[in-house]
């Protein structure tokens, strides 16, 4: 080969060699820039790393599987990096060791597609922090098995703490008696309660994004709604009580306490609203004012109430320079119509008794029920005390006509009345009240049926009444009762046929003290029953010792109370009496009031028809003073019928007084009843009632009351020839036309 073409061709080599080395030092250069450039983005890749992790506050670490060592990259700050290796029970809290490492097996055998763990790890302080860890495999051995995981972890301490309040608060809120509801800023629901859904019957699903106007009810209109939301969003708090409306549109009275909840910059967020139902809470709060201020069975206001109103209309009286009067109203006999009937019924008289008071003096007058029969009338504005007199009149005359009961029963009650007046008796609610209370006693003691007016000589009365009735309760065992008896004439035969027992108190500290004065306090404290059966048993002694004296043909009338008569037992103390003493029931006649027995003359009837089968006489006293009802009086086992004294009186004089007398006596006569006259006291009397067939009479003429032994006397000295001979009928007088 020539030289010059070897040279060529070393040169040529040389030059490749040299574009060879050329290329292989750019391209090592090239390779060397290409790492440091790899390697500046790993090491920003990494800071980037760092700052996120520094960032989310996860913490990396790596797992070994074989060695169990635990690598740990610790962040400080950005840029601060360290590590470390430790073994797992190092760091991990002994009670969470074994659940730990149970997820790390499971993850291992690929039950699980992620490792997921919540633990407490130390904090290098001396304390635990709870934290997230997740992990995946990131490297294998030649065998496929796990050789590490990796993965973060995150401290969830405060999230935990967070959880578990959310849970304590969502426990309180569901097991809480009260409704509460959180709405947003434009008032709809967000969540609320069981309690809530219990209250309203709106389940959570069906309420929640709907407006809180869904609960607003008719009892207000939407300005009072609207007014009260400006007014939470304004002030961040609200209460009060407000009607709201249920899904199924009942209405109920809500008690409220909303209030308003900020974000950490003071921007409302939420509303929350704690809710109660106080519907029933207030019924009964207005049945306890009811109850406090009315009288239940009446519906009329009670004492407590009466009392302030008194006070007011003191007040306004005074101001406007009026009077007042206070009526005090008790019905007559009510006890003994009580408890003759049974409650039932005289509960059903006092609500009749109270809508005819009421209806008397009108709704613009207070009327009230103090207890028991006890009623009150409060009237304002009087020019005079006579205006009170003239509403007194128009009450009395209104219980005139018999009170209708609801099984269309009729009883016929009237009521006694007393009146005091301010300023003139009184200037204080108690005094007023406690005057008409005497003033009360005193119509009562006037024969009932009437009213009175107080006066200080009252408060007298009163004193003594109350020391005599303490006197009374003593007086069987001093001994101090007796009884005298007026005799009783046969008109048609001159004959003595009975006579009646009275009863007298003659007081060692008292005195003589009058029947009409301490009976009615008997009657009233029920000692007239422990006195009754005295007066029972004494007058049947007598009697007997007379029919021993051989007066066997004479009689004894007793007077009875209602309250005897009204005992369930008083027939069998009746018979328990006659048979002890061993006198026929034929020799005795019970004497009863007119008023009495025509309160409920079919209940009556019953209780008298006992004493008619034992044998026993029975007598109406003082009628013609009562209510008297021919259709009733043949209803009753009665014997006897003795006319009051009151037409006896004027028999000669009065031509009405004839008219009744001579009415009655035929009237009697048709029924086949005995007529006695009573309160005879002149012959022209007596010869009035004999010409006009009168069957018995008693009086002064006869003989006033004696007793035992006189007026045995007088029995044993009467001869016929004594009576003069009765004079012709004289044809009943006309009564003078005005």
């Amino acid at each position: 080969m020539p030289i010059a073409t070897l040279q060529m061709q070393l040169v040529v080599g040389a030059v490749l060699l040299a574009l060879l080395v050329v290329a292989l030092a750019t391209l090592a250069i090239r390779r060397k820039r290409s790492e440091r450039t790899h390697l500046a983005q790993l090491r920003d890749r990494e800071e980037r790393l760092k700052l996120a992790l520094w960032a989310t506050g996860e913490r990396y670490w790596d797992y070994d599987v074989a060695t169990g060592k635990l690598h740990r990259l610790l962040l400080d700050a950005p840029g601060r990096m360290a590590e470390d290796a430790v073994a797992v029970s190092a760091v991990v809290h002994p009670d969470d060791h074994a659940a730990t490492l149970e997820r790390l097996d499971a993850y291992l055998s690929g039950e699980t597609s992620t490792f997921l763990a919540e633990l407490r790890v130390a904090d290098g302080n001396g304390g635990w922090i709870w934290m997230r860890a997740r992990g995946r495999i990131v490297a294998k051995g030649p065998d496929g098995r796990a050789r590490r995981i990796a993965g973060t972890a995150l401290n969830i301490t405060a999230t935990r703490a967070a959880e578990r309040e959310r849970q304590i608060a969502s426990e309180v809120l569901r097991s809480m008696n009260e409704a509460v509801s959180v709405l947003d800023r434009n008032f709809d629901f967000i969540s609320v309660n069981a309690a809530f859904s219990r209250m309203t019957g709106y389940q959570e699903s069906e309420i929640v994004g709907r407006n809180g106007s869904v609960l607003d009810s008719l009892q207000h209109d939407s300005a009072f709604y609207q007014h009260i939301r400006e007014q939470i969003s304004r002030s961040g708090r609200w209460s009060g009580e407000i009607w709201q409306r249920r899904k199924d549109g009942e209405e109920f009275l809500c008690s409220i306490e909303s209030s308003t909840v900020h974000d950490r910059n003071g921007e409302l967020v939420l509303h929350v609203a704690v809710l109660n139902d106080i519907t029933q809470q207030k019924r009964a709060e207005q049945e306890l004012r009811y109850l406090a201020n009315f009288d239940t069975l009446t519906n009329l206001p009670n004492r407590s109430l009466l009392s302030d109103r008194l006070s007011r209309a003191i007040v306004r009286a005074h101001r406007e320079d009026n009077r007042i009067a206070v009526l005090f109203l008790d019905l007559d006999r009510f006890k003994d119509i009580n408890d003759s009937l049974g409650h039932a019924a005289g509960d059903r008289i006092l609500r009749a008794a109270a809508a005819r008071l009421q209806q008397t003096v009108g709704l613009h007058h207070t009327v009230a029920r103090l207890g028991g029969d006890e009623f009150t009338v409060v009237l304002e504005n009087l020019e005079s005390p006579e205006d009170a007199d003239k509403v007194a009149r128009e009450i009395i005359m209104a219980f005139e006509a018999p009170l209708l009961l609801d099984d269309r029963r009729e009883i016929a009650i009237s009521p006694s009345i007393g009146i005091s007046l301010y300023p003139d008796h009184a200037q204080v609610p108690t005094e007023l009240l406690k005057q008409a209370d005497t003033a009360m006693y005193q119509a009562k003691a006037a024969g009932r049926r009437t009213f009175m007016r107080y006066d200080d000589a009252m408060d007298l009365v009163v004193r003594q009444r109350a020391t005599i009735s303490g006197a009374l309760r003593k007086v069987l065992d001093r001994g101090e009762l007796h009884l005298v008896y007026q005799p009783r004439l046969a008109l048609d035969s001159s004959r003595i046929t009975g006579v009646e027992a009275l009863l007298r108190w003659s007081s060692d500290e008292h005195g003589e003290i009058a029947p009409t004065d301490f009976i009615p306090m008997a009657e009233e404290s029920g000692l007239i029953l422990e006195i009754g059966e005295w007066v029972l048993r004494e007058a049947c002694l007598t009697l007997h010792r007379w029919h021993q004296h051989g007066l066997g043909q004479l009689s004894m009338a007793v007077n009875v109370s209602v309250l005897q008569l009204l005992r369930g037992d008083f027939p069998e103390v009746v018979a328990r009496v006659l048979q002890d003493i061993g006198l026929p029931p034929s020799a005795l006649e019970l004497e009863l009031t007119e008023s009495v027995l025509m309160a409920n003359a079919e209940h009556t009837a019953v209780k008298l028809q006992a004493f008619r089968t034992l044998g026993v006489s029975l007598a109406i006293d003082d009628f013609g003073t009562g209510y008297s009802s021919l259709a009733y009086l043949k209803r009753l086992p009665i014997t006897t019928i003795k006319i009051d004294k009151a037409f006896i009186g004027d028999l000669t004089h009065d031509p009405e007084d004839a008219a009744i007398t001579s009415t009655v006596i035929t009237m009697a006569h048709s029924l086949g009843l005995n007529v006695v006259a009573e309160g005879v006291e002149t012959e022209a009397q007596m010869r009035f009632l004999a010409s006009h067939r009168c069957d018995e009479i008693q009086g002064f003429w006869l003989s006033q009351p004696l007793d035992a032994h006189a007026c045995l006397a007088f029995i044993r000295h009467w001869t016929p020839d004594r009576l003069p001979a009765p004079l012709p009928a004289a044809p009943l007088a006309t009564p003078a036309v005005p």
